[in-house]
């Protein structure tokens, strides 16, 4: 009956203490003015990304009415241009494109896009990042040092000129991307949401960003790798394994949920650049980037799209 106390007590504060860093992760991300507005702006796009499919359906392979093509939004156009496009004042708020499609929709269904691939790139970047650093800095010696040269390299390239390095390079079709797509495509709603220039352009930014991560995590591990607990560990017995999961890990949550609400913007915006310069989804997908270029030549012509 002892015997069975006493096993189940250090678990039961084992799974205490892994709670307690759990909630003091989240509430160090609550207290940083960043980590707020980052948190904020991601939960608003989630919840746009999830109600917009539902409240307004919608195809973008059957949306066009050349009829209305290059308009300006409708609150601006006068009364007789309405009348003849049978529009109402609010009815096309952002205007129209070159193919007549209402921009405001195609804006409000690129968000789901967006999301995803922000969403996925920060995540791939989190977890070989976090392991990269977590490595690099409870190891040491020659591993750290190889590791910490490759993120300076990676580091001194413009990111979007390595994300387009990285995304012209994973499209050939014996690519590992392609490969992987090609067996991820079978998960249904992937093909919905990602094409296969889409996927590339979200492991380039998601490269991109490992080193930012891996940083993050090697900073954490050399502050805490001489803490009185990771040494207790050690003379224990613990495996290095088991003390970089179960005890440095935990403790480096916090400036890693900060830096993933501020990089899931960054992976957005980085895609989009991507799309804009041909290298992101295929048209008529209404992703953010694409529909710039493709409003490009019509801002020069004094289009309003």
């Amino acid at each position: 009956m002892a015997t069975a106390a006493q096993t189940a007590t250090p678990q039961i504060e084992a799974e205490r203490a892994q709670r307690s860093l759990w909630r003091d992760a989240w509430r160090r991300l609550l207290s940083s003015s960043a980590g707020r507005i980052g948190l904020a702006v991601s939960l608003a796009l989630i919840v746009l990304a999830l109600v917009i499919p539902y409240v307004m359906p919608y195809d973008p392979s059957r949306d066009r009415n050349l009829r209305q093509r290059l308009q300006p939004p409708s609150p601006l156009m006068d009364q007789a241009t309405r009348q003849r496009l049978e529009v109402g004042t609010w009815s096309l708020p952002f205007g129209t494109d070159e193919l007549g499609r209402d921009l405001f929709v195609r804006v409000l269904h690129g968000a789901p896009i967006s999301l995803t691939v922000g969403i996925f790139s920060v995540i791939f970047a989190v977890v070989f990042g976090t392991l990269l650093g977590l490595t690099a800095g409870y190891v040491a010696g020659w591993f750290d040092t190889v590791a910490v040269w490759l993120m300076d390299i990676m580091l001194a390239f413009p990111s979007i000129l390595l994300a387009i390095a990285i995304t012209t390079a994973a499209s050939g079709p014996d690519s590992f991307s392609t490969q992987l797509f090609t067996v991820l495509s079978v998960v249904p709603g992937v093909g919905r949401v990602l094409d296969q220039r889409l996927f590339n352009a979200m492991i380039a930014v998601g490269i991109v960003e490992i080193p930012i991560f891996a940083r993050i995590a090697r900073a954490t591990v050399i502050s805490l790798r001489s803490q009185e607990f990771v040494t207790a560990a050690h003379t224990l017995g613990v495996p290095g394994r088991r003390i970089l999961l179960r005890h440095i890990l935990p403790n480096s949550l916090s400036p890693l949920l900060v830096q993933a609400t501020l990089s899931m913007a960054t992976a957005i915006i980085s895609v989009a650049a991507l799309g804009f310069l041909g290298l992101g989804a295929r048209p008529p997908r209404p992703e953010w980037g694409t529909m710039l270029a493709g409003a490009r030549d019509y801002v020069i012509q004094g289009k309003w799209w």
